[in-house]
């Protein structure tokens, strides 16, 4: 099962979301972070287990420093993805990969489509 933009033309792509146009170039930041923000819950899990996320005292929700990422900083922001509670478990925060359009975490439906709940 893929999540549909509404338009009815399909799965809705990664790399329609968000500002592609000006992110660093793929070969620095291969991974982007989607994150539904209007599903979070404020568990700060996700700060728990990767620099790259932080609390907001103003909004008192969760929120990542840099929306594109490197190699260097996969593992942490996978793990994010993985603990966050949201969304029953299935998590509010996605890692996708830049150069296949696939969501690497947390892909609750197995076969790396997007699994944003807008």
């Amino acid at each position: 099962m893929s999540e549909s933009d509404g338009s009815g033309d399909g799965p809705l792509r990664p790399s329609d979301i968000g500002d592609d146009e000006n992110a660093p170039p793929i070969e620095e930041k291969p991974y982007k972070i989607i994150f539904e923000a209007n599903k979070c819950f404020a568990a700060g899990r996700c700060a728990e287990v990767a620099d790259n996320w932080e609390m907001d005292l103003a909004t008192n929700l969760a929120k990542p420093k840099s929306y594109f990422i490197g190699e260097d900083e996969l593992e942490e922001n996978v793990r994010a993805a993985e603990v966050c509670p949201a969304k029953k478990d299935r998590g509010v925060i996605h890692v996708v990969d830049r150069r296949t359009d696939e969501e690497i975490a947390p892909d609750p439906h197995g076969d790396g489509t997007l699994s944003v709940d807008w």
